[in-house]
């Protein structure tokens, strides 16, 4: 069994506070929601799910929902959360999207992951538990970010690593999630057949009433890719030119054409597997 010391996803993800980015996603994980068709007394499973940006507007659609983050300080802010919410159908559990060995076999009539099962380990195991955990008729829903695109979220992790350390041998980059290729070839070894999944590009906004400059500051201080990222450029003596590069990308991204507020909307390739 890995233990937190030894796992360098759990590390990553608790080395900040995503409940400070995750504040500027709540209306685009509403929408999200919006579309999904979710049905009263379903049972939904959020792996990824941070403090609940999806999976509190699960639970309020009446779904039973449970939500399973690598991060424990989430999964706490998240069961937080849903009591303030006075939402007793939802829950927040640890584990590791690439095992979810203490979830049953066809437990879920719906599995999602938005921006997080991509970030786990072993893509391929990530396939195959999804599949493993939901039941036949169901559906798996993902949201990841596309390797290239221009938009911010891939272009931050872009940046980010030209100032971190090359990965180690055998390093699965996350962002093959948004190739449509990978995922079909991924999910064909879990089983399913590439006419049970479709592909969507669509936008998430990261929106909050303070500048670019200070969503930026978030990042800075409390994404875990982003931290690594400046942590390595100060070493290097680059942490200014970091700095500049990312000024210069959140305040190109931002829509909203005010210095107070930001609105940066973001590109990424939802993928629907029906599952039989």
């Amino acid at each position: 069994m890995e233990t937190a010391s030894q796992n360098p996803n759990q590390q990553l993800w608790e080395k900040g506070d995503f409940t400070r980015i995750a504040e500027s996603m709540r209306q685009s994980g509403e929408q999200f929601v919006d579309s999904l068709g979710v049905r009263p007394d379903m049972a939904v499973l959020d792996v990824g799910c941070g403090d609940g940006t999806t999976a509190i507007p699960l639970a309020r659609r009446a779904a039973r929902v449970l939500g399973v983050d690598i991060a424990r300080n989430l999964v706490e802010a998240g069961n937080a959360r849903a009591r303030e919410h006075g939402l007793d159908n939802l829950r927040f559990e640890h584990g590791d999207a690439s095992r979810l060995d203490a979830l049953g076999d066809n437990a879920f009539d719906l599995s999602v992951s938005v921006f997080g099962a991509m970030f786990a380990p072993r893509p391929h195991d990530v396939a195959s538990e999804l599949v493993r955990v939901t039941s036949p008729g169901g559906r798996i829903v993902m949201g990841n970010w596309i390797p290239g695109d221009p938009t911010l979220v891939a272009q931050i992790l872009r940046i980010s690593a030209a100032y971190t350390p090359p990965p180690p041998e055998g390093f699965i980059s996350p962002m093959m999630w948004g190739v449509e290729e990978q995922v079909t070839e991924r999910f064909a070894r879990a089983g399913v057949a590439s006419s049970q999944l479709t592909f969507t590009r669509e936008r998430w906004s990261f929106t909050l009433p303070e500048g670019p400059k200070q969503m930026l500051a978030r990042f800075r201080d409390y994404y875990g890719p982003t931290m690594n990222a400046f942590a390595a450029a100060e070493g290097s003596g680059k942490r200014d030119q970091l700095q500049e590069e990312l000024d210069t990308l959140f305040d190109a991204q931002n829509a909203s054409g005010r210095d107070d507020h930001t609105h940066i909307p973001a590109t990424f390739l939802r993928v629907v597997v029906h599952v039989d």
